[in-house]
């Protein structure tokens, strides 16, 4: 038996980092949302062991890529003796603050839950999923959602604009960990745009986006801010770098002037350039 799924992109719309906690991870707030760029999953089910193969030939098959993790586990927690077998057929850009790793991961949880009769529930699979990686939860959560604590407390959003969303990924991917590691909380820039954020009453704000990460990523690599700029002269509403980066996005509200950009901005050799929708 064979079951495809499909593993949404997310985006961070605001991004603060409150504080380092005494376990070395950083604790935020975050606004996150799925776009319609998405890997698929193909799982074949009653396998003697887990394996996995993907169409990036930069993506580890081994024990150490999150999908695997994921399958693992899952038989782990529910005590039986048994494998999978698992194709990703790879569109997110690895290393771009899209969350793919994660929302593979998620959807590898979520395809074993249904396909062995929904054994755990959402909020069990999330749990499992945290122990995966901070953004997992979320994408098995499946709903734009407030995300603090390390991404792990999650309060749905609902009052999001249906933005086209313009995606760049400059051909560079950036370390999650190096960006942490050299993050300065003293340098914080959107500290008082949180302050006027009340999510559940109004819709979001495209001014109000935000990512603290910036300004660790935009010093070693200054192509990050080039490329907000020009989505920003190329009309978009606002942009942004997503999580840890590499990727930047831009918000628009009219699809032609966002199919327009997305025409022009192709033309750069080394960025893959997506158009998506954002899942609400």
């Amino acid at each position: 038996m064979k079951e495809q799924l499909s593993a949404p992109a997310k985006i961070n719309l605001f991004l603060q980092i409150t504080g380092k906690r005494p376990d070395g991870y950083h604790n935020l707030v975050t606004l996150m949302c799925a776009v319609s760029l998405h890997d698929t999953i193909s799982m074949t089910f009653g396998a003697e062991k887990t394996t996995v193969s993907c169409s990036d030939p930069d993506i580890p098959e081994d024990e150490t890529n999150l999908a695997h993790r994921a399958a693992s586990l899952f038989f782990k927690s529910l005590n039986i003796y048994e494998g999978v077998k698992i194709f990703i057929d790879k569109k997110i850009p690895a290393g771009a603050g899209l969350g793919g790793g994660s929302s593979d991961a998620a959807a590898v949880l979520s395809g074993l839950n249904c396909h062995y009769d929904s054994p755990f529930s959402r909020e069990e699979l999330m749990v499992m999923g945290l122990s995966l990686g901070a953004d997992v939860p979320f994408f098995i959560f499946q709903k734009p959602a407030i995300a603090t604590g390390i991404g792990e407390k999650l309060e749905i959003c609902k009052k999001l604009k249906p933005f086209k969303v313009l995606l760049i990924f400059p051909g560079f991917s950036v370390s999650t960990a190096y960006v942490y590691k050299n993050f300065n909380l003293r340098l914080t820039r959107c500290k008082k745009k949180i302050i006027n954020i009340c999510f559940k009453d109004s819709i979001f704000d495209v001014g109000l986006m935000c990512n603290d990460l910036e300004t660790v990523v935009t010093l070693k690599y200054p192509e990050i801010q080039a490329i907000k700029t020009l989505l920003l002269n190329h009309g978009a509403e606002g942009a942004l770098m997503s999580g840890s980066g590499s990727a930047v996005f831009g918000l628009f509200s009219d699809s032609d002037r966002a199919r327009s950009a997305r025409e022009t901005l192709s033309q750069y050799d080394k960025w893959k350039v997506y158009l998506a929708d954002m899942i609400i």
